[in-house]
């Protein structure tokens, strides 16, 4: 049956065979029965055909037909070949193509067995070893002459057809012979190259013998490695078909590096832990002895191996594809393909290094190159850097340890590179070199073992980089670097283990060996180490010492390094910079502070970073880190700045700059030239001098306003005191160290400075004084070159017109600073002059020039007679000594001619500072006095500038009162010291005529007993102040007037009953803050036990002052002392003991004047070394006319008006005690009243009786408190409430502006509604309200004599005062 074309199917025996197209295939019949299913794949198509069974007959007919036929039809379709090739013995022989199917079988069997079972090709030794001995005779022959491959491979070939050698069998001999040869590459790649026929083949060869070594006891040959890598490396077999032949398998590989990091990470955290000391060795040698075992064994990685081995010939391209296998430096963690690595790039970068890296004087190994063509190309230029090597130093990785020399050469490239460049250098080069020394340079360095040549040979890199490059590297190393790699992990462990031993035995005698120790351990971890190091010193601050005198052994890199660490401690965020009551900054902080000036003072590291990193606080409004850069100018500047300074040390820190630093330090800071100067260097280059000194003045008020807003009171003045402190002393050292140029260069014009940088104007003085006086200097020397003379007064006339010409724009600039009015009052110049000078350029401190001086001679006495100081050592100081004495006198000289200049200068200008129609003339003893305050309101009430003042300016004003008190009490002191200082000055006038000052009126001149009680009532007003500061509560108050009372004890108090007063309130301060604030305990307790021990330095009141006074008529006393004190009949038994006082009081205030004239005057006073007075400013009589009648007025009213105010009561409860100290006030009164009339005798018995009154009256009070002390206080706000309103209607009908205090009167005639008139300062005058009598009228600073100064005292009232118009 034709069942497609040339397709024809036979049945036989029930079999059915498809014949055509040389394929046949079996068909079963179908399970039915009913036909036959056979499957044609000709066409790659399934073709199904039924074949019924009535349809049988014609396969019957074609078999009869072939069968039967002289022809045989099927000759015609099918050759007789491929019948017998087909058909089995029994059809053929029934067919008639073979006689006997027996005899055929048996014919077809022996083709067979010849066919596949007799050996032709010979592939083992022993079958034909004649064959394979030729032929490996053939390969180990000599090659050193005119062999080569061509001829041998002819040979080979001869070999395998007489042989019958199988040819497979020939290639592995010939691998096997080239693996004996390895070094003949050149022979045996071309014979391979020329033999092989099929790559697959000689890979599967090679993967063989790979299987065969991976057997437990099998060894890997170096040498099959080797011809593996050069087949690979010609491209005879591919990476991808040997590599399945290797083992271990990738993810081994990954699981492997996974245990080392795990077992890297135990290791360091069981340094860390607290363990018994032996059973710490025990597991250090049970470590110690694995990783011996693990070195010592090298690891069965064929990976690895052949890795190494591309790596040998250069074949980076295969190498780099098998690295990125594995995870990132486990290849190279092992140290053969770590050197196999490094000497590629050793060859890579040689004619590069030859050219551009190789220091003077060095000669170097020379490296031969590669024979290996397609190794990578060597660099010659950096460019060619970027090809290969940089991608090769980024797979070493920290493994670059082990080859230091390949270490140098690379950090030699890169200093080369930056030095070769002039320009800014290429950003993808320089990126390059960064990216380098953070993943391989600095790691490498942590795994070299205490290589300081290595970390200077990096420092010589890192210092051409600018710092912000070099701290981000540190930052990677220190953060990052150490958890990338196991062994890694562990040196970070050991060193922080290495590092706890080390600081455990620290101490300042052992320094010398502990430090050596440290610079080993901080060649190659230092960041490790320092951060451990900064950790301890923040807990312990007395490790700050020996720590910086053992880093004498560190590197410049080391160096470099502790800056960041340093920083990077400054700025952790986790830390707090306050203490956890909020008060105080944190100890941490100022350990760290310390060291810092310790550190950069003592050692050469870059300030930059430093001081940058104070800059960016200050810019973020944060002033705490303001202590660092206080500590830093301190130690290496000599610039001290503290507040408990000597008498001594604050005279000479009125000298120049040689006397400051002798006498006005507490410690002698010696050689600070290098580190000044690096310094100053340092805030040059980064233009940071100006930047920092106007962000300090600009953050002065944010401390209060911005930064201090949720923050304790304490804290705020702390941060204020120390920005302020901070902005002197830094100015202070730009001031003495800059230029002339360099500072003027800088420091911008002072209207630039307050307008455009909004810099507060005793600010932005202070940064311009030092210019004006370099400038007025410089042109003091051109106007003397240009004019040569000798005589004084021309220099003198020479250094006037320079101040004018440099001073005049000064002038000029200064008037935009203030609005128009206040240049009604003082000119300009006046206003440049005050700000302009100093105290060196006022007076020469000859006692503290002269005390140093001495000092010296001394230290040189003692070094002469020392006989354990060696010759040389004596010179040494004595020279040291000499010419310091020379340096001090020649200072001392210089500066009495420059104060010369200018109190000549002074002298000329002051007749211009004030307007015309303010003032007519100045004295030269009143310069001193326009430099103060008036000395009547800075005695009279200090509570508002108490409570308003931090810490330090406590102490400040505190020192500026003592100075007060000294001169005024000089002058208290000794009449002939009055009369001589102050008798014959206009600043002591009582009355202004006309006619002008002549001085020779006496009777115009405040008397020396009248100042003797002007200064009791300035006593009795301080006592009055600080009881009522001590009664508030208010932590500033208290600590503030405890510190001011500690500066002014020498001179304060003196008055016995005032001492008890203070030592009674300062005793209850004790008891109440012992437990709650510490810090004022210990402040009054300081206070309180000193105070003791001046009371024997305490006088009665009545030795202070002299209560009896000239009789005086009451005209004269109405006259002289104001409203309110016109004498009223003896018979009135209403006057009270106080207004009795009173009366007395003003009849013996002043000496008879001109009662017409007579006026109330203002005093100012001043310290001037005993030359300058104090200046009275006289009103008219016009103005205290007025405020008389007006005061006459509203007491009338008063009078007229029940007293039912609560004062009024106050005022009676305090009558009924007073009515119990018995009949005395009443004879006193009687008598004092109609004194004139009274005889001599029974004036006599008058005093008798008065003085047994008052020791009465003190055994009464008891312990120095008053009476009525108690009481008064109960009553004051009830007091302070009506004064506030008698005050408010005083205003009201006219009056003078007062505020409401105590019941302190002065007892100098005074006018304050001229004041109030005048507009001078209307928020001091919270001190000057209407005084009280007992009936609760008003009266207006009437002057009430001692005696009623005496009585206040007595009975001291200090109620809290209410101001009405205050700060």
């Amino acid at each position: 049956a034709f069942l497609g074309t040339k397709t024809i199917v036979v049945c036989w025996k029930r079999r059915y065979y498809r014949l055509g197209q040389g394929e046949f295939f079996l068909l079963q019949p179908h399970p039915s029965a009913q036909h036959f299913v056979f499957v044609s794949t000709a066409d790659c198509r399934f073709k199904f055909a039924i074949i019924h069974n009535h349809i049988r007959y014609i396969y019957q007919s074609l078999y009869d037909t072939f069968l039967f036929s002289s022809r045989p039809l099927f000759q015609l379709f099918v050759p007789d070949a491929i019948l017998k090739e087909r058909l089995d013995p029994e059809t053929l022989e029934s067919l008639g193509l073979i006689k006997q199917a027996h005899q055929f079988n048996q014919k077809i069997v022996k083709i067979k067995t010849k066919l596949f079972y007799k050996q032709q090709k010979f592939n083992l030794l022993r079958e034909e070893n004649e064959g394979y001995a030729k032929l490996i005779t053939e390969l180990g022959q000599d090659l050193s002459g005119n062999i080569t491959s061509h001829v041998v491979l002819e040979s080979i070939k001869s070999l395998i057809g007489c042989f019958n050698l199988d040819p497979n069998r020939v290639l592995d001999i010939i691998l096997e012979v080239y693996e004996c040869r390895s070094d003949q590459d050149e022979f045996f790649l071309p014979l391979i190259k020329s033999y092989m026929c099929e790559p697959l083949t000689l890979c599967h060869i090679l993967g063989f013998k790979f299987k065969f070594n991976q057997e437990p006891n099998e060894e890997t040959p170096t040498s099959l490695y080797h011809i593996a890598a050069a087949l690979l490396h010609h491209k005879l077999i591919e990476l991808e078909d040997l590599y399945v032949h290797l083992m271990p398998l990738d993810a081994s590989i990954v699981e492997e590096h996974k245990r080392e990091i795990t077992e890297a990470k135990q290791i360091a955290r069981k340094l860390t832990m607290v363990v018994v000391p032996s059973e710490k060795m025990e597991d250090k040698e049970r470590e110690k002895e694995k990783e011996e075992e693990k070195n010592d064994k090298p690891p069965d990685n064929q990976k690895l191996g052949l890795l190494e081995a591309l790596l040998r010939i250069g074949d980076w391209h295969h190498a780099q594809s098998i690295m990125d296998q594995m995870p990132a430096f486990y290849a190279t963690s092992h140290k053969a393909i770590a050197l196999a690595l490094c000497q590629l790039l050793h060859l890579t970068v040689e004619p590069l290094y030859r050219r551009a890296g190789v220091p003077k004087g060095a000669k170097g190994c020379v490296m031969r190159p590669l024979r290996n063509k397609r190794a990578p190309r060597p660099a010659e230029s950096f460019e060619d850097l970027r090809r290969d090597v940089f991608s090769m130093l980024c797979y070493l990785g920290p493994h670059l340890s082990h080859d230091p020399i390949l270490f140098a050469k690379i950090v030699r490239l890169g200093k080369g590179f930056m030095k070769e460049v002039q320009a800014p250098p290429s950003d993808t080069l320089l990126s390059c070199f960064l990216s380098i020394a953070d993943q391989v340079l600095l790691p490498s360095l942590s795994l070299m073992e205490c290589n300081a040549c290595m970390s200077e040979e990096l420092w010589g890199l890192f210092k051409l980089f600018p710092y912000q490059h070099r701290y981000r590297l540190y930052g990677q190393w220190k953060n990052e670097t150490y958890t990338s790699h196991p062994l890694l992990v562990k040196v970070k462990a050991q060193t922080v283990d290495r590092a706890k031993y080390i600081m455990k035995r620290l101490t300042k005698e052992n320094v010398k060996p502990s430090g050596r120790q440290i610079g080993k351990l901080s060649h190659s971890n230092p960041t490790i180490l320092f951060d451990y190091i900064l950790s301890q010193i923040q807990w312990y601050d007395n490790l700050i010492g020996p720590v910086v005198d053992s880093l004498k052994y560190l590197t410049s890199l080391n160096y470099d390094v502790m800056a960041y660490c340093i920083i990077e401690a400054l700025a952790n965020p986790e830390k707090e910079k306050m203490k956890h009551d909020d008060t105080t900054i944190s100890s941490w902080l100022q350990s760290l502070a310390s060291l810092c000036g310790a550190v950069f003072r003592k050692y050469p590291i870059e300030l930059a970073g430093l001081l940058q990193y104070v800059t960016n606080t200050l810019k973020a409004g944060k002033s705490f880190d303001l202590l660092i850069l206080k500590e830093v100018v301190q130690k290496m500047a000599g610039i001290e700045i503290t507040d408990e300074m000597t008498s001594e040390q604050m005279e000479a820190m009125t000298g120049g700059e040689q006397l400051k630093a002798e006498g006005g330090y507490f410690g002698q800071i010696r050689n600070t030239k290098k580190s000044s100067q690096r310094l100053k260097d340092a805030l040059l280059d980064h233009e940071l001098a100006l930047p920092l000194c106007l962000l300090m003045a600009q953050q002065r008020n944010g401390v209060v306003f911005l930064e201090g807003g949720e923050k304790h009171l304490k804290l705020v003045g702390k941060l204020y005191d120390q920005c302020h402190d901070t902005l002197v002393q830094f100015g202070g050292f730009l001031a003495s160290n800059l230029s002339t140029e360099d500072y003027i260069k800088r420091v911008p014009s002072i209207d630039i400075l307050c307008n455009q940088f909004h810099t507060p104007h005793d600010a932005a003085f202070f940064l311009s004084r030092p210019m004006y006086g370099h400038q007025i200097l410089s042109k003091y020397d051109e106007l003397k070159k240009a004019e040569k003379s000798n005589r004084q007064q021309q220099k003198v006339h020479k250094y006037v017109a320079a101040c004018e010409l440099v001073m005049s724009p000064v002038h000029e600039a200064v008037v935009s600073l203030h609005p128009p009015r206040v240049w009604d009052d003082l000119r300009p110049q006046f206003y440049a002059t005050f700000w302009s000078l100093t105290m060196y350029d006022l007076a020469v401190p000859h006692n503290a020039y002269d005390r140093e001086v001495k000092k010296l001679q001394v230290q040189v006495k003692t070094i002469e007679e020392n006989p354990d100081v060696p010759m040389n050592k004596k010179k040494k100081e004595k020279e040291r000594c000499t010419a310091l004495q020379d340096k001090l006198q020649e200072e001392e000289k210089k500066q009495l001619e420059h104060v010369q200049r200018v109190l000549h200068r002074l002298k000329l200008e002051k007749d211009n500072w004030l307007l015309a129609s303010k003032i007519t003339s100045l004295s030269p003893f009143c310069l001193f006095a326009l430099y103060c305050l008036r000395l009547s309101r800075v005695f009279s009430d200090i509570i508002y500038t108490v409570a308003s003042c931090t810490e330090n300016e406590s102490r400040r004003y505190g020192r500026f009162l003592c100075c007060m008190l000294e001169t005024v009490t000089r002058w208290h002191s000794d009449r002939a010291v009055y009369e001589k200082e102050c008798g014959n000055y206009p600043g002591f006038l009582t009355i202004f005529r006309a006619t002008g000052f002549d001085g020779g009126n006496k009777a115009d001149q405040l008397d020396y007993e009248n100042f003797r009680h002007v200064v009791h009532k300035w006593h009795y007003k301080l006592t009055k102040a600080s009881v009522h500061c001590l009664e508030t509560g208010e932590y500033t108050h208290i600590r503030n007037i405890l510190i001011v009372l500690t500066k002014i004890l020498p001179c304060y108090p003196k008055v016995l009953n005032l001492g008890q007063a203070l030592e009674c309130r300062v005793h209850k301060i004790c008891l109440e803050e012992k437990e709650k604030r510490p810090d004022l305990y210990a402040l009054a307790m300081g206070y309180s036990g000193q105070l003791k021990g001046r009371k024997v330095h305490m006088v009665p009141e009545n030795e202070f002052h002299h209560k009896e006074q000239p009789v005086r008529s009451a005209t004269t006393a109405s006259q002289l002392n104001g409203p309110g004190t016109t004498a009223k009949p003896a018979t009135n038994a209403s006057k009270t003991e106080e207004g009795a006082c009173e009366d007395d009081k003003s009849q013996g205030a002043a000496k008879p004047v001109n009662k017409a004239n007579s006026t109330v005057a203002k005093v100012t006073t001043s310290n001037g070394n005993g030359r300058w007075g104090t200046t009275i400013f006289i009103y008219s009589i016009k103005e205290r006319d007025d405020k008389e009648k007006s005061g006459k007025e509203k007491k009338e009213k008063k009078e007229k008006t029940p007293g039912s105010t609560p004062e009024t009561k106050g005022e009676s409860r305090r009558e009924k005690q007073r009515d119990e100290r018995g009949a005395a006030g009443k004879e006193e009164r009687a008598p004092r009243e109609g004194k004139e009339k009274t005889p001599k005798a029974d004036r006599d018995k008058q005093k008798a009786e008065e003085k047994s009154n008052k020791e009465d009256n003190k055994a009464k009070a008891g312990n120095g408190e008053p009476k009525e002390l108690s009481r008064e206080r109960d009553t004051g706000a009830k007091e302070s409430k009506t004064k506030e309103k008698g005050g408010d209607q005083s205003k009201e009908k006219g009056g003078d502006r007062s505020a409401v205090s105590g019941s302190l009167k002065s007892p100098v005639p005074r006018s304050e509604s001229a004041e109030s008139e005048r507009g001078t300062q209307p928020d001091r005058q919270h001190w000057l309200s209407p005084c009280r009598t007992r009936s609760g009228n008003p009266r207006h600073h009437q002057h009430p004599g001692p005696q009623r100064a005496r009585e206040e005292s007595q009975n001291l009232s200090f109620a809290p005062a209410k101001s009405t118009g205050g700060k």
